[in-house]
């Protein structure tokens, strides 16, 4: 190999080993379990950090679609972490297929919702499907955590959402 070609690569690890992660910005550790807001309502749930999960999802009881001036939209109830339930609408995006753990394929409405953990607010998109089987309500996905994260699988509640929510 000749000398600049090894001085470049020589550059190019030095600049990757002092510069920060997403180019300046600082992930925040969080563990496999936090507690999240979600708006529109501003309600409080407990969320599984799941880095396997493409997308996030709710549980959500009394899951109900109609139309609304020629779209469909949803209707649901989501329970807070004190357990108080919350009656939701929101416009449905669109229907996604997603392949559950053992291999079966399901088929669930797609919202976007504001969420926030730590002091990230972010508008994503969540599956709503009944998870009255499982520990926790909302399970927070690798599109919602991007590059913003780093998740300590041996931690819980490390952070409080601190948001200030939609700007809307």
């Amino acid at each position: 190999m000749n000398r600049k070609f090894l001085a470049l690569l020589g550059l190019l690890l030095l600049i990757c080993a002092v510069v920060p992660p997403a180019f300046g910005g600082e992930r925040r550790t969080i563990g496999w379990v936090e507690k999240v807001r979600i708006y529109p309502g501003n309600l409080l749930v407990e969320a599984r950090i799941d880095t396997g999960a493409d997308m996030s999802s709710l549980h959500c009881d009394c899951i109900t679609s109609f139309d609304r001036n020629g779209e469909k939209w949803v209707s649901f109830v989501v329970e807070t972490a004190d357990g108080k339930p919350n009656l939701m609408e929101q416009k449905v995006l669109r229907t996604a297929k997603i392949k559950r753990h053992f291999g079966e394929v399901q088929e669930r409405m797609v919202i976007k919702i504001g969420v926030c953990l730590g002091t990230t607010y972010k508008e994503t998109e969540v599956s709503v499907v009944d998870r009255s089987g499982l520990t926790y309500p909302m399970l927070v996905g690798r599109d919602f955590l991007g590059g913003d994260f780093l998740v300590d699988p041996s931690q819980s509640h490390k952070t409080e959402p601190r948001c200030k929510g939609p700007l809307k």
